[in-house]
């Protein structure tokens, strides 16, 4: 913590040049997202196992507050993306680093350029969504409470990795705070530099396509209204509920294959190991000295991906059936009235 608290502060002290804000947008940004995948990975994965719940989420979600945050998060992703091909084109191009200043200021130009439309098209969505004069919205408070469970599981799990990291440290006994540091140069980490690299070139078309159809084409409140087409797909969600919009993607079939289905399951696969072992850079810069924090850092980082590439990659190998909508459908009606 004295580590990061010191971070923080020398970070708002030091006027450094472009590359420094760089720097700290990136880490932030990316923290931000993986907050958000664990969220939409879980909930998503409630379309399947419990229909009530995904409705009840869907409906949080169309909260004002969580509006103001759907553009923080698109922004994220955009910045995330574009300054993380920045890097990868650096790093394999030493040479270059000489424009690096120039390149920083080209992303977050670019970032500008696209998020323009992209925020003007979000926007109208919103706006038709609220002049239908019929809009329904929980109270705050209740949207506060139902994100207690996730926050409190986000802290059970953090306690969990420092006990089992300090239960190892009893029996193997803990390493030297320098050792981490040899790591750096081991084969492993080696291999996970060039992987955070090659999935962030295939992460962003399959991230900034996700988030033009969702976000942008169809609209996070369409999601809900039935009558609407399933972007992607020739099908249309008739029930107006999320689990039906959610049933129509995964089930739609191009010469027999699931398109969406895969996409999600190369997106799930990509984004989430990539997510979690950027957190693991971010936790263990700030636990080197600290050899039971460095090591509940890394426990953390893969067993949060473990479980969530297992919770994802079982609803997107379930299937969403007739009951599962005729739940969700209920479900709607009740929030809707209040019950």
């Amino acid at each position: 913590m004295a580590s990061l608290v010191l971070t923080i502060r020398e970070t708002l002290r030091y006027r450094g040049a472009v590359g420094q804000w760089s720097w700290v947008l990136h880490r932030a940004t990316g923290l931000g997202v993986v907050f958000f995948l664990v969220l939409h990975v879980i909930d998503t994965s409630w379309s399947v196992f419990y229909p009530e719940l995904y409705e009840k989420a869907l409906t949080i979600y169309q909260h004002p507050l969580f509006t103001i945050g759907e553009f923080g998060l698109v922004f994220a992703v955009v910045y995330h993306a574009f300054n993380g091909l920045r890097i990868a084109i650096f790093d394999n191009k030493p040479e270059l680093w000489q424009y690096q200043e120039r390149a920083a200021y080209g992303v977050l130009g670019l970032t500008v350029v696209v998020l323009i439309p992209v925020f003007i098209g979000m926007a109208g969505h919103v706006v038709a969504h609220y002049n239908k004069g019929d809009a329904f919205v929980l109270p705050l408070l209740d949207v506060i409470v139902e994100q207690l469970p996730f926050l409190a599981g986000m802290v059970i799990a953090a306690i969990g990795a420092v006990v089992l990291s300090g239960l190892y440290g009893m029996v193997a006994g803990n390493e030297k705070a320098t050792a981490s540091a040899k790591l750096s140069g081991s084969p492993l980490e080696r291999f996970w530099w060039s992987f955070m690299r090659v999935s962030g070139l295939l992460i962003v078309p399959l991230v900034l396509g996700h988030l033009a159809m969702v976000h942008v084409i169809q609209g996070v409140f369409d999601i809900t209204v039935a009558g609407f087409t399933v972007v992607g797909t020739n099908l249309v969600n008739e029930s107006g509920t999320a689990t039906e919009f959610v049933a129509h993607r995964w089930n739609f079939l191009v010469g027999g294959v699931a398109v969406w289905k895969l996409y999600d399951i190369a997106l799930l696969a990509l984004v989430t190991v990539h997510g979690f072992n950027g957190l693991r850079y971010v936790l263990t810069d700030y636990t080197m000295q600290y050899p039971i924090l460095r090591r509940a850092s890394m426990y953390l980082c893969a067993i949060g991906a473990l479980i969530l590439l297992g919770v994802g990659g079982a609803a997107l190998l379930g299937t969403i059936g007739p009951d599962a909508i005729a739940m969700a459908t209920e479900a709607r009606r009740a929030i809707l009235a209040g019950g």
